[in-house]
């Protein structure tokens, strides 16, 4: 399942830390999204409802974990704007991604190979 825009706003402070309780997640991304605490905790709730991420208790605390990495989720995304927005077969090269704060250097060429998967996948259908 992609994420909505939303849910990728959440997403992305789990992704770089593997593990967040909801204050965390709120405090990291407040500025962006303007939310009330409980606007958060409803949304992340949603996004365990749809299988985005997971809960895991961490001495009393409830946690949350991303289910889906980060690479396979940005690269179907990629592949879906590539297609549907700019009407080509082809995605954007990894490399187009390359100074990104979400996106390390070694993760650039595995991002590669996962669009090249994709490509090859819907060319077979």
């Amino acid at each position: 399942m992609k994420p909505t825009d939303t849910e990728l706003t959440l997403l992305r402070p789990l992704w770089q830390s593997r593990r967040l309780s909801a204050r965390e997640i709120h405090d990291a991304t407040e500025a962006s999204t303007g939310w009330s605490f409980s606007s958060t905790r409803k949304t992340l709730d949603r996004m365990v409802d749809k299988g985005l991420i997971a809960i895991e208790m961490v001495h009393g605390v409830k946690t949350f974990i991303p289910t889906t990495p980060k690479l396979s989720v940005l690269a179907s995304l990629i592949g879906d704007f590539s297609k549907n927005i700019l009407g080509s077969d082809q995605p954007l090269p990894a490399a187009a991604f390359v100074g990104s704060s979400l996106i390390s250097e070694d993760e650039i060429d595995e991002l590669e190979d996962l669009l090249k998967d994709l490509n090859e996948k819907d060319a077979q259908s």
